[in-house]
């Protein structure tokens, strides 16, 4: 399975992504993840949620295989669909969400971080949104909850990363340490989370979401549509079929590629 979730004793719910080689999620993964949070809205129990993931890195988007392996544009939408549940469904969890980020966290990672209410981050983490390169738009919209404006624009159009650690100057990674402490940070603040009154936590949790001054669903939903028409031309399968050849390459003679795209 690609996602699978652990609820503690004490109102601590662990959901982890697993989908070797480097978490490039099939279109089914995005769905398991939108499942797993929304469990929270109808189980009381659960106070705060921790979003992790084993392997190499954090979540390295979409899997770009399934998508030109699969006739038509069935992996495309599902893609579409799947993440634009999962992004949602990390902003509009009853409860605040921790996301424990190591090592690459890029494409449809930065969607999950971005909606995240907490970042926490090892000191081998980085974040990206590579979608220019595979004729792609998404992810800006969570990007931009990230960094400002015109360095969100300068990642964004470059496909360049930008390490965990700059991140905390900017406020949205609270803190960076060691990977061996990673989950010990995430969960240690979880509990701090978990320890007040649950009822006051989701009334914050809605509050806040409600003075957000940014529509996240409708501002990723318009960036979409822009990667439909680029599909639709043709732009897309194009630079996906040259960036699954030049993996393939790569892993051919032992250099690992991380695959990105939302």
């Amino acid at each position: 399975m690609s996602v699978t979730s652990v609820l503690r004793d004490d109102g601590i719910l662990v959901v982890t992504m697993a989908h070797p080689p480097v978490n490039a999620l099939p279109v089914q993964g995005w769905f398991d993840i939108a499942a797993a949070l929304d469990v929270a809205a109808a189980n009381p129990a659960i106070k705060v949620v921790v979003l992790r993931a084993e392997g190499k890195g954090f979540n390295a988007g979409v899997d770009i295989k399934e998508m030109q392996n699969t006739t038509g544009f069935d992996a495309l939408i599902g893609a579409n669909k799947g993440c634009f549940a999962a992004f949602k469904s990390v902003y509009e969890c009853p409860v605040p969400v921790i996301a424990a980020v190591h090592g690459f966290c890029v494409g449809g990672g930065v969607g999950l971080v971005g909606n995240a209410d907490i970042v926490v981050a090892s000191d081998d983490a980085y974040f990206g949104v590579p979608e220019v390169n595979q004729g792609a738009l998404g992810a800006a919209t969570h990007l931009a909850r990230l960094v400002p404006q015109h360095l969100m624009r300068t990642l964004y159009f470059t496909a360049r990363t930008i390490p965990a650690k700059d991140l905390v100057q900017h406020g949205s990674v609270y803190d960076v340490v060691p990977r061996d402490q990673l989950d010990d940070l995430a969960l240690g603040l979880a509990a701090e989370i978990a320890a007040k009154d649950g009822r006051v936590i989701r009334a914050a949790k809605e509050a806040l979401n409600g003075i957000d001054p940014m529509d996240v669903n409708t501002s990723y939903r318009f960036e979409q549509g822009f990667t439909m028409e680029l599909n639709l031309m043709g732009v897309s399968d194009e630079l996906r079929d040259d960036f699954a050849g030049t993996a393939k390459s790569q892993r051919n003679v032992g250099t690992d590629k991380t695959e990105g795209n939302t």
